[in-house]
């Protein structure tokens, strides 16, 4: 009897480690740091196209995490994309930086990479509620296919004639 209690107490404890090994996986490979949101302070970004961004996506100044995308909605009256970013209270940009979406790797998460631009002035800073004005949208790899399959098409007509 004392036995089994003690092997059944090794078990427990193997498969709680093991739970809580799980857990910190899920925790680094979902780039959680911290269950707040910090010190953050918000900018809006509108884009003709957004792809495939979505809610929690990286915001990346030179491949370094600076925020996340904390809302995405539609213009109710020119039917753009307006982005909303939650930036850390670290970092502030100049008003004329730039936010384009881009890809890591060739299919893989789209993320916003902010550019940050040059100051003219001491006031010329981004702050809370603040629309970053220069934006590119997302290149769409479905979009560059069609365009190069069209004038693939396109080139073989001129030829026959």
């Amino acid at each position: 009897m004392q036995q089994t209690r003690k092997l059944e107490l090794w078990v427990g404890s193997f498969v709680l480690l093991g739970l809580c090994a799980i857990l910190f996986m899920i925790f680094q490979v979902a780039d959680v740091k911290s269950l707040g949101s910090g010190d953050t302070y918000t900018l809006e970004a509108r884009f003709d196209n957004i792809g495939s961004l979505k809610v929690r996506s990286p915001v990346k100044v030179g491949g370094v995490v600076i925020g996340r995308v904390s809302d995405i909605h539609l213009d109710k009256e020119s039917f753009l994309p307006i982005v909303s970013l939650a930036i850390s209270s670290d970092y502030q940009f100049p008003d004329t930086s730039s936010a384009q979406v881009l890809t890591s790797g060739l299919i893989g998460e789209q993320y916003i990479g902010l550019v940050p631009g040059f100051v003219f002035d001491d006031e010329g800073y981004l702050a809370d509620g603040d629309r970053i004005e220069d934006t590119k949208s997302a290149l769409v790899l479905e979009d560059m296919i069609g365009q190069v399959l069209y004038s693939i098409g396109g080139s073989d007509e001129s030829s026959k004639e």
